[in-house]
Protein backbone atom coordinates (compact mmCIF):
# COMPACT_ATOMS: atom_id res chain seq x y z
CA UNK A 1 0.00 0.00 0.00
CA UNK A 2 1.47 3.35 -0.91
CA UNK A 3 2.25 5.48 2.11
CA UNK A 4 0.85 9.11 2.69
CA UNK A 5 3.60 11.07 1.49
CA UNK A 6 3.84 8.82 -1.95
CA UNK A 7 0.04 9.72 -2.63
CA UNK A 8 0.62 13.27 -1.66
CA UNK A 9 4.05 13.50 -4.19
CA UNK A 10 1.40 11.71 -6.88
CA UNK A 11 -1.10 14.25 -5.97
CA UNK A 12 0.96 17.17 -6.35
CA UNK A 13 2.96 16.32 -9.39
CA UNK A 14 -0.03 16.09 -11.47
CA UNK A 15 -0.25 19.08 -13.81
CA UNK A 16 -4.18 19.23 -13.36
CA UNK A 17 -3.66 18.91 -9.68
CA UNK A 18 -1.78 21.68 -9.65
CA UNK A 19 -4.28 23.97 -11.49
CA UNK A 20 -7.14 22.90 -9.08
CA UNK A 21 -5.47 24.06 -5.78
CA UNK A 22 -4.74 27.14 -7.42
CA UNK A 23 -7.83 27.72 -7.98
CA UNK A 24 -8.98 26.61 -4.46
CA UNK A 25 -6.25 29.06 -3.34
CA UNK A 26 -8.11 31.78 -5.24
CA UNK A 27 -11.58 31.21 -3.88
CA UNK A 28 -10.08 30.93 0.09
CA UNK A 29 -8.32 34.42 -1.02
CA UNK A 30 -11.58 35.44 -1.86
CA UNK A 31 -13.35 34.51 1.37
CA UNK A 32 -10.23 35.84 3.56
CA UNK A 33 -10.91 38.70 2.38
CA UNK A 34 -14.87 38.76 2.55
CA UNK A 35 -14.67 37.93 5.87
CA UNK A 36 -12.26 41.01 6.40
CA UNK A 37 -14.14 43.53 4.41
CA UNK A 38 -17.43 42.76 6.78
CA UNK A 39 -15.38 42.76 10.23
CA UNK A 40 -14.50 46.43 9.28
CA UNK A 41 -17.65 47.38 7.92
CA UNK A 42 -18.87 45.96 11.53
CA UNK A 43 -16.77 48.55 13.42
CA UNK A 44 -18.24 51.13 11.73
CA UNK A 45 -21.88 50.42 12.42
CA UNK A 46 -20.99 49.85 15.83
CA UNK A 47 -19.38 52.56 16.32
CA UNK A 48 -22.60 54.89 14.52
CA UNK A 49 -24.81 53.07 17.14
CA UNK A 50 -22.53 53.91 20.19
CA UNK A 51 -20.53 51.21 20.51
CA UNK A 52 -17.21 49.62 20.49
CA UNK A 53 -15.63 46.31 19.99
CA UNK A 54 -12.47 44.45 19.16
CA UNK A 55 -10.99 43.52 15.74
CA UNK A 56 -11.14 40.12 17.19
CA UNK A 57 -14.77 40.62 18.62
CA UNK A 58 -15.42 41.84 15.05
CA UNK A 59 -13.63 38.71 12.71
CA UNK A 60 -15.75 36.51 15.41
CA UNK A 61 -19.18 38.45 14.76
CA UNK A 62 -18.66 37.51 11.16
CA UNK A 63 -17.88 34.07 10.86
CA UNK A 64 -20.67 33.41 13.62
CA UNK A 65 -23.35 35.31 11.43
CA UNK A 66 -21.78 34.13 7.57
CA UNK A 67 -21.99 30.34 9.18
CA UNK A 68 -25.58 30.85 9.95
CA UNK A 69 -24.78 30.27 13.80
CA UNK A 70 -26.07 33.05 15.04
CA UNK A 71 -25.03 32.84 18.82
CA UNK A 72 -26.47 36.36 19.65
CA UNK A 73 -24.32 37.39 22.22
CA UNK A 74 -23.27 40.50 19.92
CA UNK A 75 -26.05 42.21 17.54
CA UNK A 76 -27.03 45.29 15.89
CA UNK A 77 -29.82 47.67 17.55
CA UNK A 78 -30.10 49.90 14.58
CA UNK A 79 -32.18 48.96 11.50
CA UNK A 80 -29.21 49.58 9.15
CA UNK A 81 -27.44 47.15 11.23
CA UNK A 82 -29.92 44.74 11.14
CA UNK A 83 -30.17 45.32 6.89
CA UNK A 84 -26.33 44.81 7.01
CA UNK A 85 -26.22 41.39 9.29
CA UNK A 86 -29.27 40.16 6.99
CA UNK A 87 -26.24 40.67 3.80
CA UNK A 88 -23.63 38.85 6.06
CA UNK A 89 -26.25 36.04 6.37
CA UNK A 90 -27.13 35.69 2.78
CA UNK A 91 -23.47 36.00 1.37
CA UNK A 92 -22.25 33.47 4.12
CA UNK A 93 -24.71 30.76 3.01
CA UNK A 94 -23.73 31.05 -0.44
CA UNK A 95 -20.00 31.13 0.14
CA UNK A 96 -19.92 29.35 3.64
CA UNK A 97 -22.29 26.63 2.84
CA UNK A 98 -22.65 26.29 -0.83
CA UNK A 99 -19.82 27.65 -2.47
CA UNK A 100 -16.77 26.19 0.04
CA UNK A 101 -18.02 22.54 0.62
CA UNK A 102 -18.21 22.45 -3.64
CA UNK A 103 -14.97 23.92 -4.41
CA UNK A 104 -13.32 22.07 -2.03
CA UNK A 105 -14.74 18.87 -3.70
CA UNK A 106 -14.43 19.51 -6.74
CA UNK A 107 -11.21 21.04 -6.75
CA UNK A 108 -9.41 19.48 -3.67
CA UNK A 109 -11.44 16.35 -2.37
CA UNK A 110 -12.07 14.49 -5.49
CA UNK A 111 -8.44 15.30 -7.37
CA UNK A 112 -6.88 13.73 -3.90
CA UNK A 113 -9.31 9.87 -4.17
CA UNK A 114 -7.97 10.07 -7.73
CA UNK A 115 -4.66 10.56 -6.69
CA UNK A 116 -4.78 8.10 -4.36
CA UNK A 117 -5.90 5.71 -6.89
CA UNK A 118 -3.61 6.65 -9.29
CA UNK A 119 -1.21 5.46 -6.17
CA UNK A 120 -2.95 2.39 -5.80
CA UNK A 121 -2.78 1.81 -9.97
CA UNK A 122 0.55 2.93 -10.65
CA UNK A 123 1.28 3.59 -14.28
CA UNK A 124 4.65 2.31 -14.49
CA UNK A 125 6.95 -0.66 -12.32
CA UNK A 126 9.91 0.27 -10.43
CA UNK A 127 13.24 1.02 -11.49
CA UNK A 128 15.31 -2.80 -11.20
CA UNK A 129 11.93 -4.75 -12.12
CA UNK A 130 13.02 -7.94 -13.77
CA UNK A 131 12.09 -11.25 -14.35
CA UNK A 132 8.42 -10.47 -13.75
CA UNK A 133 5.86 -12.17 -16.18
CA UNK A 134 3.36 -8.89 -18.05
CA UNK A 135 -0.48 -10.22 -18.72
CA UNK A 136 -2.41 -8.11 -20.70
CA UNK A 137 -6.07 -8.87 -20.03
CA UNK A 138 -7.70 -10.81 -16.82
CA UNK A 139 -9.72 -13.90 -17.92
CA UNK A 140 -10.11 -16.97 -16.74
CA UNK A 141 -6.93 -18.64 -18.59
CA UNK A 142 -4.83 -15.84 -17.10
CA UNK A 143 -6.73 -16.37 -13.84
CA UNK A 144 -5.51 -20.00 -13.72
CA UNK A 145 -1.89 -18.85 -14.63
CA UNK A 146 -1.77 -16.16 -11.82
CA UNK A 147 -2.75 -18.62 -9.80
CA UNK A 148 0.12 -21.35 -10.73
CA UNK A 149 2.79 -18.33 -10.69
CA UNK A 150 1.18 -17.15 -7.05
CA UNK A 151 1.67 -21.16 -6.34
CA UNK A 152 5.98 -20.70 -7.12
CA UNK A 153 6.69 -16.92 -5.87
CA UNK A 154 6.60 -15.70 -9.60
CA UNK A 155 6.36 -12.10 -10.13
CA UNK A 156 3.69 -10.54 -12.35
CA UNK A 157 1.82 -7.47 -13.23
CA UNK A 158 -1.46 -6.86 -15.30
CA UNK A 159 -1.80 -4.03 -17.66
CA UNK A 160 -4.97 -2.50 -17.51
CA UNK A 161 -6.43 0.12 -20.07
CA UNK A 162 -9.17 1.08 -17.66
CA UNK A 163 -8.27 3.09 -13.86
CA UNK A 164 -11.22 1.46 -13.01
CA UNK A 165 -10.50 -1.98 -14.03
CA UNK A 166 -7.34 -1.68 -12.59
CA UNK A 167 -8.72 -0.56 -9.00
CA UNK A 168 -11.03 -3.53 -8.89
CA UNK A 169 -8.39 -6.10 -9.82
CA UNK A 170 -5.98 -3.92 -7.06
CA UNK A 171 -8.73 -4.63 -4.52
CA UNK A 172 -8.78 -8.62 -5.03
CA UNK A 173 -5.15 -8.36 -4.10
CA UNK A 174 -4.32 -8.54 -8.17
CA UNK A 175 -0.79 -6.75 -9.05
CA UNK A 176 -1.80 -4.38 -11.62
CA UNK A 177 -0.33 -1.57 -14.16
CA UNK A 178 -2.42 1.24 -15.91
CA UNK A 179 -2.06 1.79 -19.24
CA UNK A 180 -2.94 1.67 -22.97
CA UNK A 181 -2.13 -1.85 -24.86
CA UNK A 182 -1.71 -0.36 -28.41
CA UNK A 183 1.27 2.22 -26.54
CA UNK A 184 4.82 1.31 -26.77
CA UNK A 185 5.08 3.43 -23.74
CA UNK A 186 3.31 0.83 -21.83
CA UNK A 187 5.91 -1.68 -22.19
CA UNK A 188 8.42 0.40 -21.70
CA UNK A 189 7.12 1.66 -18.22
CA UNK A 190 6.69 -2.15 -17.42
CA UNK A 191 10.43 -2.77 -17.97
CA UNK A 192 9.43 -5.35 -20.96
CA UNK A 193 12.69 -5.70 -21.90
CA UNK A 194 13.56 -7.43 -18.51
CA UNK A 195 10.15 -9.58 -18.20
CA UNK A 196 10.70 -13.23 -18.08
CA UNK A 197 7.30 -13.91 -20.87
CA UNK A 198 4.37 -11.68 -21.93
CA UNK A 199 0.88 -12.58 -22.67
CA UNK A 200 -1.76 -11.87 -24.85
CA UNK A 201 -5.34 -13.45 -24.37
CA UNK A 202 -7.46 -10.76 -26.52
CA UNK A 203 -8.92 -11.79 -29.50
CA UNK A 204 -6.88 -12.28 -32.39
CA UNK A 205 -6.77 -8.45 -33.62
CA UNK A 206 -6.06 -6.78 -30.47
CA UNK A 207 -3.69 -10.02 -30.11
CA UNK A 208 -1.64 -9.15 -32.76
CA UNK A 209 -1.60 -5.12 -32.25
CA UNK A 210 -0.45 -6.33 -28.78
CA UNK A 211 2.01 -8.52 -30.11
CA UNK A 212 3.69 -6.06 -32.78
CA UNK A 213 3.58 -2.71 -30.31
CA UNK A 214 5.61 -4.76 -27.78
CA UNK A 215 8.02 -5.77 -30.30
CA UNK A 216 9.26 -2.51 -31.10
CA UNK A 217 10.53 -2.08 -27.11
CA UNK A 218 11.47 -5.86 -26.58
CA UNK A 219 12.40 -7.58 -29.46
CA UNK A 220 13.67 -10.55 -27.89
CA UNK A 221 11.69 -11.38 -24.59
CA UNK A 222 9.14 -13.97 -25.55
CA UNK A 223 5.84 -13.46 -26.22
CA UNK A 224 2.32 -16.56 -25.96
CA UNK A 225 -0.70 -15.66 -27.72
CA UNK A 226 -3.80 -17.30 -27.69
CA UNK A 227 -5.81 -17.68 -30.92
CA UNK A 228 -9.19 -17.69 -31.74
CA UNK A 229 -8.98 -18.64 -35.55
CA UNK A 230 -6.71 -21.44 -36.93
CA UNK A 231 -6.06 -18.71 -39.63
CA UNK A 232 -4.44 -16.33 -37.37
CA UNK A 233 -2.09 -18.43 -35.58
CA UNK A 234 0.42 -17.65 -38.57
CA UNK A 235 -0.88 -14.00 -38.62
CA UNK A 236 0.23 -13.51 -34.79
CA UNK A 237 3.93 -15.33 -35.55
CA UNK A 238 4.45 -12.97 -38.49
CA UNK A 239 3.42 -10.06 -35.45
CA UNK A 240 6.19 -11.73 -33.57
CA UNK A 241 4.46 -14.07 -30.90
CA UNK A 242 5.88 -17.58 -30.09
CA UNK A 243 4.19 -19.63 -29.71
CA UNK A 244 0.84 -19.48 -30.26
CA UNK A 245 -1.86 -21.36 -28.88
CA UNK A 246 -5.10 -21.91 -30.50
CA UNK A 247 -6.72 -23.52 -27.83
CA UNK A 248 -9.98 -24.50 -28.96
CA UNK A 249 -8.00 -27.29 -30.97
CA UNK A 250 -6.08 -28.21 -28.30
CA UNK A 251 -8.78 -28.47 -25.75
CA UNK A 252 -11.35 -30.26 -28.57
CA UNK A 253 -7.84 -32.90 -29.81
CA UNK A 254 -7.47 -33.51 -25.79
CA UNK A 255 -11.50 -34.25 -25.31
CA UNK A 256 -10.73 -36.37 -28.11
CA UNK A 257 -8.01 -38.28 -26.90
CA UNK A 258 -10.01 -38.76 -23.32
CA UNK A 259 -12.56 -40.64 -25.28
CA UNK A 260 -11.91 -44.45 -25.00
CA UNK A 261 -15.10 -45.72 -24.87
CA UNK A 262 -15.34 -47.92 -28.11
CA UNK A 263 -12.74 -49.94 -27.11
CA UNK A 264 -10.56 -51.67 -24.72
CA UNK A 265 -7.18 -50.33 -26.60
CA UNK A 266 -4.60 -47.87 -25.06
CA UNK A 267 -5.35 -43.83 -26.14
CA UNK A 268 -2.28 -42.01 -25.98
CA UNK A 269 -2.66 -38.73 -24.02
CA UNK A 270 0.87 -37.52 -23.43
CA UNK A 271 4.27 -38.51 -23.91
CA UNK A 272 7.43 -37.42 -22.50
CA UNK A 273 10.40 -39.14 -25.04
CA UNK A 274 9.79 -42.12 -25.37
CA UNK A 275 7.58 -42.67 -22.14
CA UNK A 276 3.67 -42.73 -23.38
CA UNK A 277 0.75 -42.02 -20.97
CA UNK A 278 -2.53 -43.74 -21.75
CA UNK A 279 -5.83 -44.25 -20.99
CA UNK A 280 -7.52 -47.67 -21.37
CA UNK A 281 -11.07 -49.05 -20.66
CA UNK A 282 -11.25 -51.79 -18.76
CA UNK A 283 -15.71 -52.06 -19.23
CA UNK A 284 -16.19 -55.74 -20.27
CA UNK A 285 -12.82 -57.04 -20.06
CA UNK A 286 -11.84 -59.78 -17.88
CA UNK A 287 -10.06 -57.05 -15.37
CA UNK A 288 -13.06 -56.17 -14.22
CA UNK A 289 -13.96 -57.12 -10.17
CA UNK A 290 -10.21 -58.09 -10.09
CA UNK A 291 -7.46 -55.64 -7.99
CA UNK A 292 -4.47 -54.39 -9.36
CA UNK A 293 -2.11 -57.55 -7.89
CA UNK A 294 -4.85 -59.88 -9.28
CA UNK A 295 -5.04 -58.56 -12.87
CA UNK A 296 -0.52 -58.81 -13.53
CA UNK A 297 -0.77 -55.82 -15.56
CA UNK A 298 2.79 -55.15 -15.04
CA UNK A 299 3.67 -58.29 -16.61
CA UNK A 300 2.91 -56.57 -19.67
CA UNK A 301 5.23 -53.78 -19.11
CA UNK A 302 2.79 -51.36 -18.49
CA UNK A 303 2.86 -49.41 -15.15
CA UNK A 304 -0.82 -48.56 -13.80
CA UNK A 305 -0.45 -45.24 -12.38
CA UNK A 306 -3.68 -44.37 -11.40
CA UNK A 307 -7.69 -45.13 -11.67
CA UNK A 308 -10.53 -42.58 -13.26
CA UNK A 309 -13.65 -43.88 -12.16
CA UNK A 310 -16.68 -41.28 -12.68
CA UNK A 311 -14.54 -38.54 -12.70
CA UNK A 312 -12.47 -39.16 -9.16
CA UNK A 313 -8.86 -40.08 -9.42
CA UNK A 314 -7.47 -42.54 -7.55
CA UNK A 315 -3.69 -43.28 -7.60
CA UNK A 316 -3.07 -46.80 -7.88
CA UNK A 317 -2.11 -49.34 -5.00
CA UNK A 318 -1.73 -53.32 -5.31
CA UNK A 319 -5.26 -53.54 -3.68
CA UNK A 320 -7.09 -50.89 -6.04
CA UNK A 321 -10.11 -52.65 -7.49
CA UNK A 322 -11.01 -52.57 -11.21
CA UNK A 323 -14.19 -51.77 -11.91
CA UNK A 324 -17.12 -51.78 -14.56
CA UNK A 325 -16.54 -47.79 -14.93
CA UNK A 326 -12.75 -47.48 -14.51
CA UNK A 327 -10.38 -45.97 -16.72
CA UNK A 328 -6.96 -47.22 -16.33
CA UNK A 329 -4.25 -44.75 -16.83
CA UNK A 330 -1.07 -46.51 -18.09
CA UNK A 331 2.17 -45.35 -18.77
CA UNK A 332 4.83 -47.15 -20.26
CA UNK A 333 7.00 -47.44 -23.73
CA UNK A 334 5.02 -47.73 -27.45
CA UNK A 335 6.46 -51.38 -27.47
CA UNK A 336 4.63 -52.16 -24.11
CA UNK A 337 1.38 -50.30 -25.09
CA UNK A 338 1.29 -52.60 -28.16
CA UNK A 339 1.87 -55.47 -25.79
CA UNK A 340 -1.22 -54.57 -23.74
CA UNK A 341 -3.18 -53.60 -26.72
CA UNK A 342 -2.58 -57.28 -27.98
CA UNK A 343 -4.26 -59.00 -24.85
CA UNK A 344 -6.77 -56.58 -25.02
CA UNK A 345 -7.87 -55.61 -28.38
CA UNK A 346 -10.95 -57.84 -28.77
CA UNK A 347 -13.08 -56.32 -25.68
CA UNK A 348 -15.20 -53.85 -25.38
CA UNK A 349 -15.77 -53.16 -29.70
CA UNK A 350 -18.44 -50.93 -30.72
CA UNK A 351 -19.01 -49.51 -33.83
CA UNK A 352 -21.53 -47.03 -32.46
CA UNK A 353 -20.95 -43.22 -33.24
CA UNK A 354 -19.32 -40.56 -30.31
CA UNK A 355 -22.04 -38.03 -29.93
CA UNK A 356 -20.85 -34.29 -29.69
CA UNK A 357 -22.88 -31.57 -28.19
CA UNK A 358 -21.74 -28.47 -29.81
CA UNK A 359 -20.45 -27.26 -33.13
CA UNK A 360 -18.66 -24.60 -32.19
CA UNK A 361 -15.17 -24.65 -32.19
CA UNK A 362 -14.56 -26.57 -29.74
CA UNK A 363 -17.12 -29.26 -30.74
CA UNK A 364 -16.11 -29.25 -34.40
CA UNK A 365 -12.01 -29.81 -33.52
CA UNK A 366 -12.94 -32.50 -31.20
CA UNK A 367 -15.03 -34.14 -33.75
CA UNK A 368 -12.50 -34.14 -36.34
CA UNK A 369 -9.71 -35.25 -33.87
CA UNK A 370 -12.31 -38.45 -33.37
CA UNK A 371 -13.12 -38.58 -37.24
CA UNK A 372 -8.85 -39.01 -37.76
CA UNK A 373 -9.00 -41.88 -35.00
CA UNK A 374 -11.07 -43.74 -36.41
CA UNK A 375 -14.13 -43.04 -35.18
CA UNK A 376 -18.12 -42.61 -36.43
CA UNK A 377 -19.07 -38.94 -34.87
CA UNK A 378 -22.43 -37.63 -34.76
CA UNK A 379 -22.78 -33.74 -33.91
CA UNK A 380 -25.64 -32.06 -32.30
CA UNK A 381 -25.78 -27.98 -32.62
CA UNK A 382 -28.52 -26.10 -32.27
CA UNK A 383 -28.15 -23.00 -34.38
CA UNK A 384 -28.08 -24.33 -38.30
CA UNK A 385 -26.53 -21.86 -39.38
CA UNK A 386 -23.38 -22.70 -37.18
CA UNK A 387 -23.37 -26.45 -39.41
CA UNK A 388 -20.21 -26.94 -41.73
CA UNK A 389 -20.71 -30.82 -41.73
CA UNK A 390 -24.48 -31.61 -42.97
CA UNK A 391 -24.02 -35.50 -43.17
CA UNK A 392 -22.58 -35.71 -39.38
CA UNK A 393 -24.73 -32.70 -37.69
CA UNK A 394 -28.09 -33.37 -36.19
CA UNK A 395 -29.59 -29.72 -35.94
CA UNK A 396 -31.81 -29.56 -32.40
CA UNK A 397 -31.76 -28.69 -28.91
CA UNK A 398 -29.59 -31.32 -27.02
CA UNK A 399 -31.84 -31.26 -24.15
CA UNK A 400 -34.28 -33.05 -26.22
CA UNK A 401 -34.40 -36.55 -25.89
CA UNK A 402 -35.38 -37.13 -29.49
CA UNK A 403 -32.80 -35.56 -30.96
CA UNK A 404 -30.23 -36.99 -29.10
CA UNK A 405 -32.07 -40.57 -29.84
CA UNK A 406 -31.44 -39.56 -33.26
CA UNK A 407 -27.64 -38.76 -32.62
CA UNK A 408 -27.28 -42.40 -31.48
CA UNK A 409 -27.69 -41.56 -27.80
CA UNK A 410 -28.92 -45.03 -26.55
CA UNK A 411 -26.05 -46.99 -28.10
CA UNK A 412 -22.84 -44.54 -28.26
CA UNK A 413 -19.81 -45.83 -25.87
CA UNK A 414 -19.08 -41.57 -25.03
CA UNK A 415 -20.58 -38.19 -25.32
CA UNK A 416 -18.89 -35.15 -25.61
CA UNK A 417 -20.13 -32.00 -23.77
CA UNK A 418 -18.46 -28.77 -25.38
CA UNK A 419 -20.25 -25.96 -25.25
CA UNK A 420 -18.90 -22.10 -24.02
CA UNK A 421 -21.41 -22.18 -21.11
CA UNK A 422 -20.32 -23.98 -17.67
CA UNK A 423 -24.70 -23.82 -16.47
CA UNK A 424 -25.58 -25.51 -20.08
CA UNK A 425 -22.54 -27.97 -19.63
CA UNK A 426 -23.91 -28.92 -15.87
CA UNK A 427 -27.05 -29.38 -17.23
CA UNK A 428 -26.38 -31.61 -20.28
CA UNK A 429 -24.05 -33.71 -18.00
CA UNK A 430 -26.38 -34.74 -15.34
CA UNK A 431 -29.60 -34.74 -17.97
CA UNK A 432 -27.01 -37.73 -20.29
CA UNK A 433 -25.59 -39.40 -17.22
CA UNK A 434 -29.43 -40.42 -16.13
CA UNK A 435 -30.07 -41.05 -19.46
CA UNK A 436 -27.33 -43.57 -19.74
CA UNK A 437 -25.61 -44.52 -16.24
CA UNK A 438 -22.73 -46.47 -18.72
CA UNK A 439 -21.71 -43.80 -21.23
CA UNK A 440 -18.45 -41.98 -20.80
CA UNK A 441 -19.00 -38.69 -20.51
CA UNK A 442 -16.03 -35.98 -21.22
CA UNK A 443 -16.75 -32.34 -20.27
CA UNK A 444 -15.70 -28.65 -21.25
CA UNK A 445 -15.05 -26.26 -18.27
CA UNK A 446 -14.63 -23.06 -18.92
CA UNK A 447 -13.78 -21.79 -15.72
CA UNK A 448 -11.49 -23.70 -13.28
CA UNK A 449 -14.27 -23.29 -10.24
CA UNK A 450 -16.58 -25.31 -12.43
CA UNK A 451 -14.40 -28.60 -12.63
CA UNK A 452 -15.63 -30.16 -9.85
CA UNK A 453 -19.00 -29.41 -9.92
CA UNK A 454 -18.86 -31.19 -12.89
CA UNK A 455 -17.01 -33.99 -12.14
CA UNK A 456 -19.73 -34.53 -9.05
CA UNK A 457 -22.45 -34.29 -11.75
CA UNK A 458 -20.99 -37.41 -13.24
CA UNK A 459 -18.44 -36.20 -15.71
CA UNK A 460 -15.73 -38.69 -16.23
CA UNK A 461 -13.27 -36.38 -17.66
CA UNK A 462 -13.56 -32.33 -17.12
CA UNK A 463 -11.11 -30.78 -19.09
CA UNK A 464 -10.74 -27.00 -18.16
CA UNK A 465 -9.98 -24.42 -21.53
CA UNK A 466 -8.60 -21.84 -18.48
CA UNK A 467 -6.41 -24.69 -16.69
CA UNK A 468 -4.85 -26.29 -20.51
CA UNK A 469 -4.18 -22.60 -21.79
CA UNK A 470 -2.34 -21.80 -18.69
CA UNK A 471 -0.45 -25.03 -18.38
CA UNK A 472 0.86 -24.08 -21.62
CA UNK A 473 2.17 -20.88 -20.71
CA UNK A 474 3.75 -22.01 -17.84
CA UNK A 475 5.35 -24.91 -19.68
CA UNK A 476 6.58 -21.63 -22.11
CA UNK A 477 8.19 -19.99 -18.95
CA UNK A 478 9.67 -22.49 -17.17
CA UNK A 479 11.13 -24.06 -20.58
CA UNK A 480 9.27 -27.20 -18.55
CA UNK A 481 8.31 -30.53 -20.15
CA UNK A 482 5.54 -30.85 -17.84
CA UNK A 483 2.37 -32.59 -19.51
CA UNK A 484 -1.07 -32.17 -18.52
CA UNK A 485 -3.20 -35.62 -18.82
CA UNK A 486 -6.45 -34.03 -17.74
CA UNK A 487 -7.33 -31.73 -15.41
CA UNK A 488 -5.31 -32.03 -11.97
CA UNK A 489 -3.40 -34.94 -13.32
CA UNK A 490 0.01 -34.20 -15.05
CA UNK A 491 3.47 -35.32 -16.06
CA UNK A 492 6.45 -33.93 -15.11
CA UNK A 493 10.09 -34.37 -14.73
CA UNK A 494 12.88 -33.39 -11.80
CA UNK A 495 16.46 -34.11 -11.26
CA UNK A 496 16.90 -36.89 -8.43
CA UNK A 497 17.27 -34.93 -5.42
CA UNK A 498 19.76 -35.53 -2.49
CA UNK A 499 17.19 -37.32 -0.15
CA UNK A 500 16.94 -40.10 -2.67
CA UNK A 501 19.81 -40.18 -4.20
CA UNK A 502 21.34 -43.84 -3.47
CA UNK A 503 17.81 -45.34 -2.85
CA UNK A 504 15.65 -47.57 -4.39
CA UNK A 505 12.73 -46.49 -5.66
CA UNK A 506 10.59 -49.33 -2.84
CA UNK A 507 12.95 -47.69 -0.54
CA UNK A 508 12.31 -43.54 -1.94
CA UNK A 509 8.40 -43.72 -0.66
CA UNK A 510 7.78 -41.15 -3.11
CA UNK A 511 4.30 -42.34 -3.21
CA UNK A 512 3.14 -42.53 0.17
CA UNK A 513 4.84 -39.29 1.17
CA UNK A 514 4.04 -36.90 -1.60
CA UNK A 515 0.98 -38.62 -3.41
CA UNK A 516 3.43 -38.57 -7.04
CA UNK A 517 4.03 -41.92 -8.97
CA UNK A 518 7.33 -42.42 -10.55
CA UNK A 519 6.36 -43.92 -14.14
CA UNK A 520 10.08 -43.52 -15.69
CA UNK A 521 13.71 -42.64 -15.19
CA UNK A 522 16.07 -41.35 -17.14
CA UNK A 523 19.53 -42.55 -16.60
CA UNK A 524 22.81 -40.30 -17.33
CA UNK A 525 25.04 -43.75 -17.77
CA UNK A 526 22.22 -45.98 -18.83
CA UNK A 527 21.86 -48.12 -16.28
CA UNK A 528 25.53 -48.21 -14.77
CA UNK A 529 25.82 -47.72 -10.86
CA UNK A 530 22.10 -48.47 -10.51
CA UNK A 531 22.49 -52.25 -10.88
CA UNK A 532 20.13 -52.64 -13.85
CA UNK A 533 19.99 -51.88 -17.35
CA UNK A 534 17.17 -50.03 -18.65
CA UNK A 535 14.12 -51.65 -19.44
CA UNK A 536 15.57 -54.94 -18.59
CA UNK A 537 13.70 -56.61 -15.59
CA UNK A 538 15.84 -57.39 -11.75
CA UNK A 539 15.80 -61.03 -13.19
CA UNK A 540 16.97 -60.49 -16.34
CA UNK A 541 20.60 -58.74 -15.81
CA UNK A 542 23.32 -59.39 -18.53
CA UNK A 543 26.61 -57.27 -18.44
CA UNK A 544 26.62 -53.88 -20.03
CA UNK A 545 27.82 -54.54 -23.63
CA UNK A 546 30.13 -50.81 -25.99
CA UNK A 547 26.51 -50.02 -27.13
CA UNK A 548 25.79 -49.35 -23.08
CA UNK A 549 27.57 -46.42 -23.05
CA UNK A 550 28.27 -43.94 -20.71
CA UNK A 551 27.48 -40.78 -22.55
CA UNK A 552 24.16 -42.08 -23.74
CA UNK A 553 20.81 -41.48 -21.51
CA UNK A 554 18.07 -43.44 -21.83
CA UNK A 555 15.12 -43.47 -20.85
CA UNK A 556 13.85 -46.59 -18.43
CA UNK A 557 9.86 -46.85 -18.37
CA UNK A 558 8.02 -48.98 -15.70
CA UNK A 559 11.29 -49.03 -13.81
CA UNK A 560 11.09 -51.62 -11.34
CA UNK A 561 10.89 -51.30 -7.57
CA UNK A 562 14.62 -51.96 -6.76
CA UNK A 563 16.24 -49.57 -9.15
CA UNK A 564 18.72 -47.35 -7.30
CA UNK A 565 18.58 -43.93 -7.55
CA UNK A 566 22.05 -41.77 -8.42
CA UNK A 567 22.45 -38.12 -8.21
CA UNK A 568 23.03 -38.56 -12.38
CA UNK A 569 19.25 -40.02 -13.02
CA UNK A 570 16.03 -38.02 -13.66
CA UNK A 571 12.88 -38.62 -12.19
CA UNK A 572 9.55 -38.91 -14.47
CA UNK A 573 6.47 -38.58 -12.63
CA UNK A 574 2.64 -38.60 -12.70
CA UNK A 575 0.32 -36.23 -9.61
CA UNK A 576 -1.92 -33.63 -9.37
CA UNK A 577 -0.35 -29.81 -8.69
CA UNK A 578 -0.43 -30.53 -4.99
CA UNK A 579 0.81 -33.68 -4.78
CA UNK A 580 3.72 -31.93 -7.26
CA UNK A 581 4.13 -29.56 -5.13
CA UNK A 582 4.54 -31.32 -2.26
CA UNK A 583 7.08 -33.60 -3.69
CA UNK A 584 8.88 -30.11 -4.73
CA UNK A 585 8.92 -28.60 -0.97
CA UNK A 586 9.94 -31.85 0.81
CA UNK A 587 11.94 -33.79 -1.54
CA UNK A 588 13.32 -31.60 -4.56
CA UNK A 589 16.85 -29.77 -3.87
Amino acid sequence: MKSLPAQITQFLRHQKSGRNIAVLLKFIGVLVAMITFYSVIFHYIMRYEGREYSWISGFYWTLVTMSTLGFGDITFESDLGKFYSMVVILSGTIFLLVMLPFTFIQFFYAPWIEAQAAARTPRRLPEGTRGHVIMTSYEPVTQALIARLTQFSQDYVVICPSTDEAQRLHDLGVPVMVGDLDDPETYRLARAEHAAMVTATLDDAVNTNIVFTLREVAPTVPVVATARQNASVPILELAGAHPVFDLGQILGGAMARCTVGGDAITHVVGSVDQLLIAEASASRTPLVGQTLRQSRLRDLGVNVVGVWDRGGFNHATPDTVIGPTSILVLAGSAEQMQNYDEHFAIYNVSGEPVVVLGGGRIGMAAAKALIDRGFEVRIVEQQAERVTDKARTIVGNAADVNVLERAGMKKSPAVLITTHDDNVNLYLTIYCRRLRPDIQIIARATNMRNVATLSRAGADFVLSYASMGAEAMYNVLRKSSLVTITEGLEVFSVQVPDALAGKTIAESRVRELTGCTIVAVRSANNGQGTGESPGRSASDQSPPTDDDAPHRSKLITSPPPDLQLTEKCELVLVGDPESRARFLENLSV
